[in-house]
């Protein structure tokens, strides 16, 4: 049966990435989801599942564990979540997740083809979210219907789901949302992230905040007397990074990579100034800050607001204390045991396709796998395919990664169903 699968895995993979491919066409940049959602409302019904809408709201979501929903980045109309699933009744045993929200491409001119357009060179599949993480939905959908073919009867029985989030890119609120209002749960989860073929386990703290930085403005012959807004909210980046790296030395992730920071802050957007021979008297710098799991998000903010007043205090040329908002991840970090069934299991389907055991390890980076196992006890793991350059320019998968892949998880879901049909 298992060569059969494999067969049938390899037959389909030109029909896997024509998926991805019409994935890739649809850009789904936060707020903007919903065509990419159809794509893949279609193909789960070529499979034989049924899919249901599930309603999205653009307000805030008023939950402990939400991030805080930017509403300037959401189109009007209604949104929503797609759940496809087996035909049945009755709870789900295992859910298959994947987020259909990427990140912007702002530099196109940069890219070596456009990124909303899928282009194939060297084995590898390029464009935006190729490998963050629209290959999950094409790994998903190549095991899916291969365990469809082979075991029609089998697939048939098991309760098993297929769930595409949005908003995993800024806040969590998909995955969360899927779960308080629509009861969307399983005994476990498998997210199809991109991690090399490898298991990813868990994540540290994500943190987002807008800094507001205010400062007298002058004229430019006097730019070495006025203090510049821009200027001083480098000086609080700065402050940040350095306290990050303060903080790897002494609270440091056990099993990150030596000499990494776990920790990074990285400053991601800046809008200051409204004429060049003006000094601004105004900044706003976006920034996202790694935290350790042992704090909550709420210490994680104290913290942060910590270090900045302090930094304001040593600094003369602050004449009021910067603005601290939060704005997209309230993340607290996670980490799934690798002696729980989940990993041990997919490890050895992972061995029995590939001859190998998968590395288990974590990332300075968070996934949705959080919410499912911090917030409501579900082992979650991550399992997927081999990207390059994600939220960068010229972003791709290895295409054979996505069959690599899809015949571990169909060995997986074979073994599960097996196993449920036995009980």
């Amino acid at each position: 049966m298992l060569t059969e699968l494999d067969h049938v895995i390899a037959s389909n993979s030109e029909r896997a990435f024509q998926f991805l491919e019409d994935l890739v066409r649809a850009p789904s940049t936060v707020g903007r989801e919903q065509s990419a959602l159809d794509v893949f409302a279609a193909e789960m019904q070529a499979i034989g599942l049924q899919s249901e809408k599930l309603a999205f709201p653009n307000t805030p979501l008023p939950h402990s564990r939400a991030g805080i929903t930017q509403p300037e980045s959401i189109d009007a109309g209604a949104r929503y979540q797609l759940l496809a699933r087996t035909p049945g009744e009755g709870p789900l045993k295992l859910l298959l997740n994947g987020h259909m929200d990427v990140v912007p491409a702002m530099t196109p001119h940069l890219w070596t083809s456009p990124p909303f357009t899928p282009e194939r060179r060297g084995g590898r599949l390029f464009g935006r979210g190729t490998g963050d993480m629209k290959s999950g939905f094409a790994i998903g959908s190549l095991a899916l219907r291969a365990l469809a073919e082979v075991t029609p009867a089998l697939f048939s029985q098991q309760r098993l789901g297929f769930l595409a989030v949005i908003e995993e890119e800024c806040t969590g609120n998909g995955a969360l949302h899927s779960i308080i209002d629509h009861g969307i749960t399983a005994d476990e989860v498998v997210l199809l992230e991109p991690t090399d073929l490898g298991l990813m386990v868990g994540g540290v703290g994500v943190l987002w905040i807008d800094v507001d930085v205010t400062a007298l403005s002058g004229h430019a012959q006097e730019a070495n007397l006025n203090a510049n807004a821009l200027e001083l909210g480098m000086k609080v980046f700065h402050g940040l990074t350095r306290w990050s790296e303060q903080l790897a030395s002494t609270q440091p992730e056990p099993s990150m990579a030596i000499g990494e920071n776990p920790y990074n802050v990285n400053l991601g957007k800046v809008h200051s100034g409204d004429w060049t021979s003006t000094a601004p008297s105004t900044a706003t710098l976006s920034i996202r800050v790694g935290f350790p799991r042992a704090w909550t998000p709420d210490t994680a903010e104290k913290e942060v607001r910590r270090a900045i007043a302090e930094l304001v205090q040593t600094e003369t040329d602050f004449a009021s204390p910067p603005r601290v908002t939060l704005t997209g991840f309230r993340a607290d970090g996670y980490l799934l045991s690798t002696d729980s069934p989940l990993v041990r299991d997919l490890s050895a389907a992972h061995f029995d396709a590939h001859g190998t055991l998968p590395t288990a390890f974590t990332l300075g980076s968070t996934t949705d796998a959080r919410t499912y196992l911090n917030g409501f006890g579900i082992p979650a793991v991550c399992y997927g395919a081999v990207a390059h350059d994600m939220h960068g320019v010229d972003e791709s998968v290895e295409l054979e990664s996505i069959v690599a892949a899809a015949r571990t998880l169909a060995r997986f879901l074979l073994a599960r169903f097996t196993r449920e049909t036995q009980s």
